[in-house]
């Protein structure tokens, strides 16, 4: 016998059935979100992006499974302002963070971390708990330690885990990283990464004492699977800011010794800093495919848990190629020969890689040149998932990445302000860039001008052919411009000068 359904109790179930399955549709149509960081990786460090000597076989096969830019900027050309940007969507005439400002020591028991961000900062994972997202960091924050308001529990975070401190994460093996605000300890002995050792005596167990047991991105891919498996049935955004191949130059042995002998190196001693190495130019091809690995792992996990369509994985870095203690840049052509490296704002400086993959959305095998930088980012994620960005700098890229370059919205100017390195600008208008630099010394000091379409490299300096772009790129500056929270950052406006 049928039971009877009245008319009120019939149309209750029928739009109880209806908000049902929207609510369903709605949590199908949030995509996973993984955004994937390099720190100190050069634009030509990657096989999809010309390198020859470092073998990175599963972000070139990301590439092809997805889009390749190759007209992507840093927002800045250092670690602490390009994370910053990236979460905030500013760039650095906005931004509250613009420099490094280090604070504390290197020791467990003088860490003080960086200039914190904010309480009040709108973030990109603040933006996407809005619509339900579980939101992860694993990796390295650089803008705040516990007890701080830049703990990243306080900016969208349910859960983190890693380094807090950039002087930390000079060493890949550290006693510590931080989990929740909490003090996660590691199977490794106390390593001052910044004593040289004596060339003259060095022994094998001088390079010994920069090793330790427990590696730091071991432990970040291992929470990142965790992460992924506990919320594989639910919206979840994933920023993973591994520390490689920032320097020191350690890696795995078992890495390191997949190219010893391929390359005429000799031993670095730590004579400019950071930890020695008795094969400095394996230990840094080593270091990268390490950090290649790991995004194969990340991709395979995505792929058994069936969530790989539903799933936009991103992958860039957080400024140019270092410049120093043991890493060569011209052996392996980090920059591909553009200018400049890190902490500068010539191209080789901000120029990173972009790599986006997303089956079904985006087409594989796809280069784009549109020019976009990572104060995008929170653009795109908004019209991704159908919320509002709040006031930002960025244009979303979605519809380059979606195939819809119609529908392409293109910025007036990107702007790039670094307070450090005598103090920086760069205007890029359309293909022309402006770059100014020494402005603390010199604040009325002559533009340089570069036409990036037929000079990405940066060797002809024609400001003085064309005036008329030097003055609108003057201008756009000081329209970009508002005085930082730090006044020791403040290197544009004179009428704060003392």
């Amino acid at each position: 016998m049928k039971k009877y359904i009245g008319p009120i109790a019939l149309t209750i179930y029928i739009l109880s059935s209806i908000s049902f399955n929207s609510i369903a549709q709605k949590s199908a149509e949030k995509p996973n979100i993984i955004y994937i960081y390099a720190d100190d990786l050069g634009y030509g460090e990657l096989g999809s992006y010309g390198q020859t000597k470092i073998k990175t076989p599963h972000l070139d096969q990301m590439a092809k499974e997805g889009m390749r830019f190759t007209q992507h900027y840093s927002s800045a050309p250092v670690c602490a302002p390009s994370r910053c940007m990236l979460m905030t969507g500013k760039h650095g005439g906005n931004s509250y963070i613009r420099g490094n400002y280090e604070m504390g020591g290197f020791e467990d028991n003088t860490e003080g971390g960086q200039m914190p961000l904010h309480e009040g900062a709108y973030t990109i994972p603040k933006m996407l708990k809005t619509l339900g997202y579980s939101t992860a960091l694993i990796g390295k924050w650089g803008m705040g330690v516990v007890g701080s308001t830049g703990s990243p529990l306080n900016h969208g975070f349910d859960y983190y885990y890693g380094y807090l401190d950039q002087k930390q994460a000079h060493n890949h093996y550290p006693t510590h990283l931080w989990e929740n605000d909490r003090w996660d300890s590691l199977n490794n002995s106390f390593i001052y990464v910044h004593k040289p050792i004596d060339s003259t005596k060095a022994t094998d167990a001088d390079f010994d004492y920069y090793r330790g047991k427990d590696f730091a991105a071991d432990k970040m891919t291992e929470k990142a699977i965790q992460f992924i498996n506990k919320h594989s049935k639910e919206p979840f955004f994933l920023y993973l800011p591994y520390t490689i191949p920032h320097l020191s130059l350690q890696a795995p042995e078992e890495y390191v010794k997949k190219y010893i002998g391929q390359f005429d190196e000799k031993p670095y001693y730590g004579q400019k800093g950071y930890a020695a190495t008795k094969y400095p130019l394996s230990t840094y091809a080593a270091m990268i495919t390490y950090l290649d690995d790991q995004v194969g792992i990340i991709m395979e996990k995505i792929k058994k848990l069936g969530i790989d369509n539903n799933t936009i994985i991103m992958f860039s870095s957080d400024n140019g190629a270092t410049f120093s203690a043991g890493v060569d840049t011209k052996f392996f052509n980090s920059v591909s020969g553009l200018r400049g490296l890190k902490m500068d704002v010539y191209e080789g400086g901000i120029s990173v890689p972009f790599i986006a993959r997303w089956p079904g959305k985006i087409q594989p095998n796809t280069t784009s040149n549109h020019s976009s930088v990572q104060y995008d980012l929170m653009a795109t994620i908004a019209e991704i998932t159908g919320t509002n960005p709040g006031k930002t700098d960025g244009i979303s890229f979605l519809p380059t990445l979606t195939g819809k370059k119609n529908n392409q919205k293109i910025h007036d100017f990107l702007y790039f302000e670094y307070p450090e390195n005598g103090g920086q600008l760069a205007v890029r208008l359309g293909d022309w860039k402006g770059v100014k630099r020494n402005v603390r010394k010199e604040p009325n000091g002559a533009w340089e001008l570069y036409n990036i379409a037929s000079d990405r490299k940066e060797t002809t300096n024609v400001a003085s052919l064309h005036p008329d772009i030097i003055q609108k790129i003057s201008e756009t500056a000081k329209k970009a411009h508002t005085h930082p929270v730090v006044m020791d950052w403040e290197f544009v406006d004179p009428k704060t000068k003392k």
